[in-house]
């Protein structure tokens, strides 16, 4: 059991822990941000253009009872399919998605930006070995090495 809590105790104590956690915190925080976004700003004028309808409050009764609302329904404990906040829960996931797609992008062409460039080399006409497109002189063989002759590799 000790070390069971010391193996824990280590994983906590690494930074890739720590990483996840304030990543789970913002991305709780950021869900909330979307859910607003789609529920208070998103839906309602969806809901006005398709005819004063509310996603959130589109069900269908399992019991074969009519309600005025979600909420009378689950109040009776009717049985319900919500499939108006599945909806809304949809919307949530692609903006989320949407969202998490950009990030990586930005992320990735931000490291590649940082990524030291590869120097150009040149093909030795002799050996064929690959040397540093300055050189004058093929390190591999020892050949002096025209300028002429030399072609430029990417």
């Amino acid at each position: 059991m000790k070390s069971l809590f010391s193996e824990f105790k280590a994983f906590i104590a690494k930074g890739n822990a720590l990483g996840m956690a304030i990543g789970i915190v913002i991305g709780s925080a950021f869900t909330s941000i979307v859910n607003s976004l789609v529920n208070d700003i998103l839906m309602p004028p969806l809901g006005l253009l398709i005819g004063n309808v509310d996603f959130s409050n589109l069900f269908v009764s399992l019991n074969g009872k009519s309600y005025s609302s979600l909420k009378a329904a689950q109040s009776a404990g009717a049985p319900t399919i919500n499939y108006g906040m599945f909806l809304n829960n949809l919307i949530s996931f692609v903006i989320i998605a949407f969202a998490v797609f950009i990030l990586v992008k930005l992320v990735t062409k931000y490291i590649m930006a940082l990524e030291p460039k590869a120097p150009a080399t040149k093909t030795c006409p002799y050996c064929q070995s690959g040397i540093p497109e300055a050189a004058t002189k093929c390190p591999n063989c020892t050949s002096d090495l025209p300028a002429e002759e030399v072609t430029i590799e990417s």
